[in-house]
């Protein structure tokens, strides 16, 4: 019988890290220990040549925490049969014409899942069964990067501000269900939290974005709002990892420290993916002062 080899944890660069040796079906309680020590660290993780079932999945993805259904997206809400929990992101469309996932094969653009909820996901994960041959690479980039990359005086400015974060349209642009469209980033459906935030477990700070569509600076004008965050956004990209797929690959990345977007691809190739959420465990928190 062949040696089982440890697992081991290889840096992607400044944001993320891949880890080989394990079989995320048969993790074992000092393997998730080991692997949230990682995440706290790299933010983003990638395991690959994975064969998980979605029962699979969702017993790796507990081990962070509750689980929260799928977002209401353009689609809806896209579950496989009998797992409300996991959520199908796809532009494969089934017998009657109707998507069996969201997002379809469009670019999304860059974005933080769920954060015009008031205590948005903690963590997602994404597992990829079926890829195109060209395209739908997803980005991720370090917003504590991005925090680390600003002026000392943009920073000092920022770190007491609330931008609302718009909860009107999904990543790929297309309304999300039962909402009207709106283009009023004072009025229109969403949450307010902290521009700055620290993680809870790991203390890093972090700049705070969501996406950039109807996002408004509470309190400014919309005009000097729309001017602020079109400087805060100029840093995003401080930190940026791309990650090209292949089958049996799964990521999961921190939601409170990074974002995420994803290139356009050819709609008549097929891309299947699932994914889970981990509810979250608190409403993002400014650091304390001091």
């Amino acid at each position: 019988m062949a040696a089982v080899l440890p697992m081991t944890v290889h840096p992607l660069g400044t944001l993320g890290a891949e880890i080989e040796g394990i079989d995320l079906a048969r993790a074992s309680g000092a393997d998730i220990d080991a692997i949230k020590q990682a995440w706290y660290r790299h933010d983003v993780l990638l395991f690959r040549k994975q064969r998980l079932t979605d029962d699979d999945l969702l017993a790796f993805s507990r081990h962070f925490g509750a689980l929260d259904s799928p977002p209401n997206q353009g689609a809806g809400r896209k579950s496989p049969a009998g797992y409300p929990e996991v959520y199908i992101v796809s532009n494969v469309l089934d017998d009657h014409g109707e998507p069996i996932g969201a997002l379809g094969d469009g670019e999304a653009a860059w974005h933080t899942d769920m954060s015009y909820a008031p205590r948005p996901p903690d963590a997602s994960m994404l597992y990829s069964l079926e890829i195109p041959a060209h395209g739908g690479d997803t980005w991720f980039c370090s917003m504590k990067a991005a925090l680390a990359a600003m002026p000392g005086e943009l920073a000092e400015r920022i770190q007491h501000l609330d931008i609302k974060h718009d909860g009107t349209y999904d990543s790929g642009g297309y309304l999300r269900k039962g909402l009207a469209p709106s283009t009023n980033p004072r009025t229109s459906a969403g949450t307010p939290h902290p521009a700055v935030i620290r993680h809870p477990v790991s203390g890093d700070l972090a700049l705070y974005l969501g996406r950039r569509r109807n996002a408004y600076v509470v309190g400014l004008e919309v005009s000097e709002s729309e001017r602020l965050l079109d400087e805060i956004w100029s840093f995003v990209d401080a930190a940026v990892y791309r990650h090209r797929w292949a089958i049996g690959d799964l990521v999961l990345w921190d939601n409170r420290t990074t974002m995420h977007r994803r290139d356009a691809f050819d709609p008549k190739a097929r891309r299947v993916m699932h994914r889970t959420q981990i509810k979250g465990s608190a409403a993002p928190q400014r650091p304390a002062p001091g």
